[in-house]
């Protein structure tokens, strides 16, 4: 499959699909593509809390495998009431999920980042290390990142919050899991009670730039404070 243009489809929520994306996986499969199939189960929605979410996301990550034939599974557990992929439940029922797959499969598993406050805030790049820590410690391959102010503001993504999911992921490696819970329960503990008043962030071209595509001195000075935070917080990197 090497050389093969690379394509998405999303499952229906809650395991259901409908017939237009078999027509599309159908003909990526006859074209020789490598076909990455995303769904994100709704914490608090039909299916319940985070134990019978997390037994929905084991199904649709199996289903992207076996009923669809994908290569890559792209998950992104969001909650309902927040819209976001950074709670401490969908983080928890992601974390778990991705243990117990990577625990007892070979696939691949990928996650999404939607984040409640937008660039060139404190609380986006907290949001954004919490998740890549929990998916790195989880055994995830391919983290997918990021969509600041929960990917639906105009001009509200920049660079720097895949950079953070980087820098984030690569100082987890090789850490123990109780070691990684103390540190996630700091790090979400700093941030879960601004879901309420959480800021809108800058737009791109108020934080970067823009002729060559560079963050400004402010939020490259925001950033190594967030890092300052993150190791005061038990992070090493």
């Amino acid at each position: 499959m090497v050389g093969s243009d690379p394509h998405e489809c999303s499952q229906l929520n809650e395991l259901k699909v409908d017939i237009s994306v078999l027509n599309t996986i159908s003909g990526w499969h006859s074209a020789g593509d490598i076909i990455m199939v995303e769904q994100m189960p709704m914490f608090g929605g039909y299916a319940g809390g985070a134990e019978e979410t997390a037994i929905c996301d084991v199904a649709t990550t199996l289903a992207s495998f076996v009923v669809f034939n994908g290569d890559i599974h792209l998950d992104g557990p969001i909650h309902i009431r927040w819209g976001t992929t950074t709670t401490r439940d969908t983080l928890k029922v992601a974390a778990h999920v991705a243990a117990a797959l990577d625990y007892n499969t070979d696939l691949l598993l990928a996650n999404q980042y939607y984040t409640m406050a937008g660039p060139c805030t404190e609380m986006c790049l907290l949001e954004t290390a919490a998740q890549a820590i929990a998916d790195t410690a989880s055994g995830r391959e391919l983290l997918s990142g990021v969509a600041s102010a929960k990917g639906v503001a105009l001009d509200k993504v920049t660079g720097m919050e895949a950079r953070m999911l980087g820098e984030a992921s690569a100082a987890t490696c090789g850490m123990e899991v109780s070691t990684v819970n103390e540190i996630l329960d700091r790090i979400v503990s700093r941030y879960e009670m601004n879901f309420f008043n959480a800021p809108n962030g800058k737009r791109y071209q108020d934080c970067y730039n823009v002729n060559d595509a560079t963050p400004n001195n402010e939020y490259l000075n925001l950033y190594d404070n967030v890092l300052d935070i993150l190791s005061d917080c038990g992070l090493g990197f």
